[in-house]
């Protein structure tokens, strides 16, 4: 049950965060969709991996959704991406670092800190490694080929 209800909360969280970022409404069930799918592969992944490789696995799912949804809703990727990576962010690691540093627990502070810098990094890789990928792959996944040459010969 609890696993539903934090999938229900990054779905929730991610919307939110696209009314922040000042998406387009229409676009809000979209960007939730692909939070909630960030979160629960980074779930089932923790079953098995490490924070940081989680992190990696469940941000190219995220990058991997949102450019798919910026072809078929003909808009910027950055409007999914930026909305859906929200719930993978380590805000807590950074919070805890910072609790750890103000109250002289530096052994603590060096090991939360270097935990949400690995997720940090995962995720940047994450994003790097899916926006590697050609433009036209995701053009042919969604079965909208290649745009057509308008003039000319």
């Amino acid at each position: 049950m609890m696993f539903l209800v934090e999938i229900g909360a990054a779905v929730v969280g991610t919307m939110a965060f696209s009314l922040l970022f000042g998406v387009p409404d229409r676009y809000y069930p979209y960007c939730g969709l692909i939070g909630g799918a960030g979160w629960l592969v980074y779930s089932l992944a923790a079953i098995r991996y490490t924070e940081p490789t989680c992190a990696l696995i469940a941000t190219i799912v995220v990058i991997l959704l949102s450019r798919l949804f910026a072809i078929e809703k003909g808009c910027p990727v950055t409007i999914f991406l930026i909305s859906g990576i929200f719930p993978l962010v380590p805000g807590a690691g950074l919070y805890w670092t910072a609790y750890y540093i103000v109250t002289n627990e530096l052994d603590m502070a060096a090991s939360t800190g270097f935990m949400a810098l690995k997720v940090a990094v995962a995720i940047v890789l994450g994003i790097v490694f899916v926006f590697e990928l050609p433009q036209g792959m995701f053009r042919i996944i969604l079965g909208k080929g290649k745009k057509k040459h308008l003039g000319g010969n």
